[in-house]
């Protein structure tokens, strides 16, 4: 019988399963015997079976008028009790820097007034929204769910290389993901303590419920979704479904006396806590877009009066702001006294001419991404572009340098992923997802979305961009999940999941890091105008 794992070479990056001479590591042995005993042709049926599997759950997208699984490759991402332990911290570290740093912006704004960041900075963000200033939220928590992107380089070390604190999508996956793979891995899940994830939604629930307005005992939590045409709609819907509350649209609700109501069948009844995954622009026309009917008129003037909890807040998207992200050591050092325990890829500011010159001068070998870019749209990376695409990036970054920043390509690590001629090297992130419910008390989901780039070479792991996802098995004690604590570690013990719901969602599309602002607009118009279809692939 020939192995699945004959032939198979890791390149430069480093890979996550073989070291350099090519044995399995320590984390991967018991998937690397349990996918040796397995024919090349035994793991392709696994494969399939898993795609079908998908497809009969309608986690599917519509290619071309074809619904289709979404790649899920067979191979696992396994992550080691060791580099949880650094993964882990940074992320809840990142989370509290970018809620001080929030907290500051709409606030006294000392971050410049000292000098740690220029005024222009926030001011030129086109996510910095003056109607949130003033506002302070329920609980003083503006960041509630995060993802995190974090890459491993060549030299094996963590690296953050975006904050998402506007709506991150893509939780999904990981549950959906995590359902199919322990069906179909049941063995080793039973033995290698595998840390669950199926707790994420009331992990959720719990800490939305804490952060609800003064006052409220038992708080009334909705999912607010732009609509069924929404390329996350089927997230929207599993989380709701999930959490057991309300999924509703901008229609449902309605703004009285200060308050958020929401239409129901027995009359109005009060909304405390608004977990929206519409995005900023379409929330509220009064204060945002006139023309937006995917929002509540008027919701932001109650949350200005601390009678609704919007989550995300208002204007988180400035902190994501992939300019601002290169301030973020020295926000770090700033607001909390530390280093950062996942360090930065390195950046350039190309508002600095030096930068600038130094940038154009060396175009063909870098990485350049648009500050407010998301979904790998607008990413050029020089060692890979034509001519002409290196000749207009040069003409954007001279017009335009705020819009940019450039990076040094990141050989991004490799899991063994399969491919037509079997299992090969893939190039794969990482994405955490962290709830936060205030008084520094921050859950990191362990695992998170990894995506992988299912094409040979491909460093650009999106799936608007042919890219996939793996389900990610964090090592550790399965009874005693990690908590953090005012940055101390606190060990809780965790409840049995239950499973039942994630099957019952309907329809669609996966969802990923979506597109936002131009594309919900078009899907309000999209309503008006055609059926209900399977979804749209994810960007």
């Amino acid at each position: 019988m020939t192995t699945p794992w004959l032939g198979y070479a890791p390149g430069r990056a480093w890979d996550e399963a073989m070291d350099i001479e090519g044995q399995p590591r320590a984390p991967y042995m018991a998937v690397y015997r349990e996918i040796e005993q397995m024919s090349a042709e035994d793991l392709r049926q696994r494969a399939e079976a898993l795609a079908s599997n998908y497809l009969a759950q309608g986690v599917t997208f519509d290619h071309a008028g074809e619904e289709r699984p979404f790649p899920l490759d067979i191979v696992p991402r396994v992550v080691s009790s060791a580099d949880w332990d650094i993964i882990e911290p940074g992320v809840a570290q990142r989370v509290r820097v970018v809620e001080a740093f929030l907290d500051d912006v709409y606030g006294r704004q000392r971050c410049v007034t000292e000098g740690v960041v220029p005024r222009r900075l926030i001011t030129s963000s086109q996510h910095f929204h003056r109607a949130a200033a003033g506002i302070r939220p329920p609980g003083g928590v503006r960041v509630h769910v995060s993802g995190i992107d974090i890459v491993r380089d060549q030299h094996g070390i963590h690296r953050v290389l975006e904050d998402n604190v506007r709506v991150p999508s893509g939780v999904s996956y990981v549950l959906s993901n995590r359902r199919a793979m322990s069906q179909m891995y049941s063995e080793l899940f039973a033995t290698m303590g595998i840390r669950p994830v199926l707790e994420y939604s009331q992990r959720l629930r719990k800490a939305l419920a804490k952060v609800a307005p003064e006052g409220v005992e038992e708080p009334t939590i909705v999912v607010l979704t732009p609509g069924v045409y929404n390329s996350a709609y089927y997230e929207h819907s599993l989380l709701a479904r999930t959490m057991g509350v309300e999924l509703v649209e901008g229609r449902d609700l309605e703004v009285v006396g200060g308050r958020v109501y929401m239409r129901t069948t027995a009359g109005r009844q009060r909304v405390d806590v608004v977990y929206r995954r519409v995005d900023d622009d379409f929330l509220d026309p009064v204060q945002f877009r006139a023309d937006s009917q995917l929002g509540a008129p008027g919701i932001v003037n109650v949350a200005r009066l601390g009678n609704v909890t919007l989550a995300n807040a208002v204007g988180n998207g400035v902190a994501d702001d992939k300019l601002v992200y290169t301030y973020m050591p020295e926000l770090c050092r700033f607001y909390l006294g530390e280093d950062q325990i996942l360090p930065n890829v390195d950046t350039w500011r190309l508002e600095d001419q030096a930068a600038l010159e130094e940038v154009i001068d060396r175009l063909d070998e870098l990485v350049v991404k648009p500050v407010d870019g998301s979904g790998g749209k607008g990413v050029l990376i020089g060692p890979a572009a034509s001519r002409a695409e290196l000749a207009t990036a040069r003409k954007r970054l001279e017009l335009d340098p705020r819009g940019w920043i450039a990076q040094p390509v990141v050989q991004l690590s490799t899991v063994p992923t399969l491919a037509e001629d079997g299992l090969e090297p893939r190039h794969v992130d990482l994405r955490p997802f962290a709830i936060n419910a205030g008084e520094d008390d921050i859950w990191v989901l362990p695992g998170g979305l990894t995506r992988v780039a299912l094409d040979r070479g491909q460093l650009v792991v999106n799936s608007s961009q042919g890219g996939g996802s793996k389900d990610t098995w964090v090592l550790g004690p399965i009874d005693f999940p990690r908590r953090y604590r005012g940055g101390r570690r606190e060990e809780v013990r965790e409840e049995q999941v239950e499973l039942g719901g994630i099957a019952s969602v309907p329809q669609g599309t996966h969802p990923e890091d979506q597109v936002q602002g131009q594309q919900q607009a078009q899907q309000q118009q999209q309503q008006r105008r055609r059926p209900m279809h399977a979804g749209e692939p994810p960007c």
